[in-house]
C-alpha cells in the first residue's frame, strides 16, 4: 500500500496540472520552494499540516478536501470526457472556432459539474441530480459552457443581458463573430431564445448522470431572425402560468425549417443516446453533405 505523503502528493499534482499550474506558480502561491513541492508531489518529501493548508488554499480548495479527495475511489469521482469520435469533422463551425476548442470547453464543463457533484456527495451524501428538475437546470449548464468557451476559444463573454452571448472580435467582421448558447435536456430540440436574432446559434444537450452531466448532441447553425423575410424563428410570445399566476419572459422557438438547419449543423452526437433518423426535417434544396441525414432518407 502506498503512503500516505505519496497518496497526498500525487493528488496535489492532479489538481495542479487540472487547473493548469506550474510547480513554480504554485509553490509561490504556498510560500514553498519548487524544489521541495516537487518532491512532495512524487511522494519523497514530508510535509507539515501548516504546508497542507497553505497548498489546498492556493489550490481554491481546503485541507479536507484535498485529503478526502486524495483517498477517496478516483474512479467514482473521475471527471466524464467527451468521446473524441463523435465529433463531426466537415461540419461547418462559427470563424475562429476549432473542434479542439469546443471539445475542450464541453469537457472543462463536464468537470466542474463533476466537482460540484463530488461535493455534493461528500458533504450530504447524495448526489447534483437528487436536487434538480430537468431542464430547469439548463440555464446554469448554458452560463458555466459559455463560461468554458470563454476560457478555451477565441469567443469570449459579450455581457449577460445583451445578444449575443459570445463573441470573437477577432473574426473577419467588422462588429465580430457572436454566438448564441442554448443548453437542453431535450434531445434533439430546436432552439429556444428571449429575442430571436439573426446568427449563430448552437444547441448543447446533455444528460444529468451520476457523475455530474454528460454531452450527449451538440449543434451549431446560423439563423434568420424573426423580422427577416424567410425567419427561421416563431413568436410564442409570454404565456402566464394557470396554477401559479407568474408570467414566462417573452419567448422565440425555431420553425421546423430552422430546427433542421440546426439539426444539419450536427457537429456532436452520441450514437447511443441520440437516434436521428425519425427526426422531422424541412429544408430548402439539398440535404448539405456534412449533415448527419445525408444518405439517410427524410
Amino acid at each position: 500500500m502506498k503512503k500516505a505523503q505519496e497518496v497526498i502528493g500525487a493528488c496535489l499534482r492532479s489538481i495542479r496540472e487540472r487547473q493548469g499550474l506550474t510547480l513554480e506558480s504554485l509553490a509561490a502561491q504556498a510560500s514553498v520552494t519548487y524544489q521541495y513541492l516537487s518532491s512532495l508531489e512524487r511522494g519523497q518529501e514530508n510535509f507539515s499540516i501548516q504546508v497542507l493548508e497553505r497548498l489546498a488554499v492556493a489550490l481554491q480548495s481546503s485541507l479536507k478536501s484535498i485529503v478526502i479527495r486524495a483517498f477517496e475511489d478516483v474512479e467514482r469521482f473521475e471527471a466524464p470526457k467527451v468521446n473524441p469520435a463523435y465529433f463531426c469533422p466537415d461540419v461547418p463551425l462559427p470563424e475562429g472556432l476549432t473542434l479542439a476548442q469546443l471539445e475542450a470547453a464541453m469537457n472543462q464543463t463536464q468537470s466542474i459539474f463533476n466537482l460540484i457533484n463530488r461535493n455534493m456527495l461528500l458533504e450530504v451524501k447524495r448526489p447534483l441530480r437528487d436536487f434538480i428538475q430537468g431542464n430547469n437546470f439548463s440555464g446554469l449548464v448554458s452560463n458555466i459552457f459559455s463560461d468554458a468557451m470563454d476560457a478555451n476559444s477565441s469567443y469570449k463573454h459579450n455581457h449577460d443581458q445583451r445578444y449575443p452571448d459570445l463573441i470573437n472580435k477577432m473574426a473577419d467582421n467588422s462588429n465580430g463573430m457572436g454566438l448564441e448558447v442554448k443548453a437542453t435536456i431535450s434531445v434533439g430540440k430546436g432552439g429556444e431564445s428571449h429575442n430571436g436574432h439573426s446568427g449563430w446559434h448552437t444547441v448543447v444537450c446533455y444528460e444529468i448522470t451520476d457523475a455530474g452531466i454528460q454531452f450527449i448532441h451538440v449543434m451549431f447553425a446560423v439563423l434568420n431572425g424573426h423580422k427577416d423575410i424567410d425567419p427561421d424563428w416563431q413568436y410564442l410570445g409570454s404565456r402566464e402560468n394557470s396554477e401559479t399566476g407568474s408570467r414566462r419572459t417573452e419567448t422565440y422557438t425555431t420553425v421546423l425549417k430552422g430546427t433542421t438547419k440546426l439539426r444539419d449543423g450536427t457537429v456532436f452526437l452520441d450514437p447511443a443516446k441520440v437516434n436521428f433518423k425519425r427526426w422531422r426535417q424541412e429544408r430548402y434544396g439539398a440535404v448539405p453533405p456534412w449533415s448527419i441525414f445525408a444518405g439517410h432518407s427524410a
